[in-house]
Order: structure tokens, then sequence, then C-alpha cells
């Protein structure tokens, strides 16, 4: 499917915040892309819904958001759609809103029914530089996972994932010495400190913490603070 991109005069592509577990008044949040440095996000588009199915018969799409509670996505004037395909199209909003978990929304140059069912699974993508200013001691997981993990100063690994559990969040640590994934809990007793800008995680312990062997790394699938 071809849609009518807006035409802008700066082509900076970009990304979003997520929810989580607090430690020292760190919040963390529950969806990520790897492997991204912070000087590099005016160029990272983060997704942040799903198109489940089309709303109504004038265009409208019903996202399935990767956060229920985010409502980043009913206050942006563009969007990326990541079409299935691999395609991708930077498309202006018309207009979006809430409904109960999900947002609803309408995109330029979607104006039946039939053409907003042709988007069914295309994921919608924001700005990284779009996201809301975060709270002192609070950041987006999608600046974290990629970071440098260490303990006693010394790196021994990478942050790949970020875990929910039902009564906790953990870091899915990718090892450097090849021999297994750490699953290092979100809590005082594990996280010393977060250093979003240097993109280093320092760990105080590994006391009780078994090695798990090595998980593929997960799709890029994001969800917001």
């Amino acid at each position: 499917m071809q849609l009518e991109e807006k035409q802008r005069s700066d082509a900076t592509e970009i990304g979003e915040k997520t929810t989580g577990a607090t430690f020292e008044g760190l919040e963390i949040s529950c969806q990520l892309e790897s492997g991204q440095n912070m000087n590099d996000r005016v160029k990272t588009w983060v997704p942040l819904a799903e198109i489940a199915r089309p709303h109504g018969v004038r265009g409208e799409v019903r996202l399935s958001l990767f956060n229920a509670q985010s409502d980043t996505l009913l206050f942006q004037d563009e969007v990326l759609v990541r079409l299935p395909s691999g395609q991708e199209h930077e498309v202006s909003v018309e207009n979006a809103r809430r409904a109960d978990d999900a947002i609803l929304m309408k995109l330029f140059s979607v104006d039946d029914r039939g053409r907003a069912a042709e988007l069914r699974g295309a994921q919608i993508c924001v700005c990284r530089e779009n996201f809301p200013e975060v709270e002192p001691g609070e950041f987006y997981v999608v600046d974290v996972v990629g970071a440098a993990v260490c303990l006693q100063n010394a790196r021994i690994g990478e942050v790949v994932e970020i875990v929910t559990y039902p009564t906790m969040q953990a870091m899915l640590v990718r090892a450097d010495d090849g021999q297994g994934d750490w699953e290092i809990p979100l809590t005082d007793a594990y996280i010393a400190s977060v250093d979003v800008p240097l993109r280093v995680v320092t760990v105080l312990s590994l006391d009780d913490i078994e090695r798990q062997p090595t998980k593929k790394s997960p799709a890029k699938k994001w969800k917001e603070k």
C-alpha cells in the first residue's frame, strides 16, 4: 500500500519512553531497541503500537499499544508507519483519541475502511527526540539497551533486554565471556547506578544469580515507559 507522506524540510528520523519497576528513584521502561547510542537517537524511530484493525468507515485505525498506559501517541503531528513488508512511510496524524486501553488514530490519506484494513499489522513509530522529557532519576529503556554492564569496575556484558515479571523487572545481560546470560533484578540489592549519557549500568553483585542459556536477541518491538 502506498501512503502519501508529509513533506518535510528536515528528513531527520527518530523514536519514545517506557514504565516499570523503581529502585532508588529510577524508573525502568519495558520495551527496547538494542545497540543504540544516545548521540544517534536523531536517526531512530521507536515502535510504540501496532495497527490492530480498522475502526469505522472513515479510515481510522485501532492501535494496540505496547504500553497500555502510554499517551505519547496522542500528541504526535507525524509518525512513521512501518508496514509488515518492511516499507516505511512518514505520515501526518490528523487525529488521535483514547479508546480504553487502545488509541484510535486517523492518518493522512487513509480515508476509508479498505485503506485502513491494508495497514493491519503495521507498526506505528515515534521519533525518539519527540518523547516527553523524563523526570530526574528516570530514563527510557531505549536509551539503555546496548549499555555496558560493569561489576567492580570491570565490564562483564551488555544489556540486551528488560524482562518483566508479575512482581519485578530484570535486566537481561549478555555476558562477554559467552558462557550464558544473567537476569539481574532491577532492585537496590543488585543495581548500583545507571548512567544514561555514558550508557553504563553498574551492578553491586551477582550473588544468587544463575547463568542462563544465551537467548536469541529480542525482536525490535517496543514498549514505552
